[in-house]
């Protein structure tokens, strides 16, 4: 048996709401008629993404411990979705990261405890907090982040699991791939696209153009959200959410030459730069055929299948979220995630 993260109807608070993931996310948990109440400082996010949406927005900062109390007033499960998700800035700035990621978190969680919520789901990362761990990667692979923005990850799941042996909460921790799709503001893809809009006679990468990562679209993230097992005892669950393919940076460059919406691109040149993040981030999860990667304004999607035991997924009109939106309650996007979305076993 099988049932969503969140059951209707519920009112569930979701910190981050306002940003890349949260906005759809909202947008979805709203659409299947669950009151839901945003909390989000903004930093990134854009109450904007959220215009036409029946949800209540907050504006507040998840380290301020009172505001955090006032939010989850009524509140029967939050969607932990806040934080500092560059890798460089956190390279840049690691205070910064750790009172976002870890203070932040602990801040939520504490709030959740003081209300009596018996669910919590947190937005952790994947290729960040496996790190260097020897591939094939799973969730019963040992974290080696590198970076500190990795780390803050991986703390915020120990938190989490702590809470849940200690405080009778629940939680499901989902690690996100690398998520493309709409409202997205940066990405190795979105940044070439608008590199050859700026300048369509040459395309600079960094390195030898030989780095690798896994892409996953935003509406296959939400729908694994929304539709993991949670019929289980285990008390606190972690998922990979990401592809099992990866794509190389020169395959993501010549997509945005395809799809660049500059009238002449005459050539692409690869010279080596220093390379910001030199370690190859590998894939967290055992199957996928989709690469999707982020344009200016629209998305290329190359569907690269590969040999494998289960059928290929078919996501039809995903740069059109009115379509996908209008037909959420088709189980596609579910059973396309059915082989991705791995569980970890074991609980108090």
């Amino acid at each position: 048996m099988t049932e969503p993260v969140v059951t209707a109807p519920q009112r569930v608070l979701v910190t981050g709401g306002a940003g890349f993931v949260g906005a759809t996310l909202v947008r979805r948990l709203a659409g299947s008629g669950h009151s839901v109440r945003v909390f989000d400082n903004y930093s990134t996010g854009n109450p904007a993404y959220l215009d036409g949406v029946g949800a209540e927005l907050v504006e507040g900062d998840i380290r301020d411990a009172g505001a955090l109390d006032a939010a989850l007033a009524g509140i029967g499960s939050v969607i932990h979705l806040a934080a500092a998700g560059s890798v460089v800035m956190s390279v840049a700035d690691p205070v910064m990261n750790f009172e976002a990621n870890v203070l932040g978190t602990f801040r939520v969680l504490d709030a959740a405890r003081r209300a009596g919520l018996e669910r919590v789901v947190l937005a952790s990362t994947g290729g960040a907090l496996i790190g260097d761990a020897l591939p094939p990667v799973n969730e019963f692979s040992l974290p080696k982040p590198i970076s500190p923005y990795g780390a803050s990850k991986l703390a915020g799941e120990a938190l989490i699991s702590s809470y849940c042996h200690m405080f009778g909460l629940s939680a499901r921790v989902f690690r996100f791939g690398n998520v493309v799709g709409p409202r997205q503001t940066h990405g190795v893809g979105f940044d070439f696209v608008r590199r050859l809009t700026s300048d369509p006679s040459q395309l600079r990468i960094l390195g030898d153009g030989k780095q690798s990562k896994s892409y996953i679209h935003i509406y296959d993230v939400v729908a694994a959200v929304l539709c993991a097992n949670t019929a289980e005892p285990a008390a606190f669950r972690a998922f990979n959410v990401a592809t099992g393919d990866t794509i190389t940076v020169t395959e993501i460059a010549d997509l945005a030459v395809e799809v660049s919406p500059a009238d002449h691109v005459t050539g692409a040149d690869h010279a080596p730069v220093t390379l910001i993040e030199p370690w190859r981030e590998r894939p967290i999860a055992s199957s996928s055929s989709m690469k999707m990667i982020a344009g200016a304004a629209s998305f290329a999607f190359a569907n690269r299948s590969r040999t494998r035991e289960a059928p290929t997924p078919t996501i039809a009109s995903m740069n059109s979220e009115a379509a996908i939106e209008k037909n959420a309650a088709c189980a596609s996007p579910a059973t396309a995630l059915a082989s991705s979305v791995l569980p970890v076993p074991g609980g108090p």
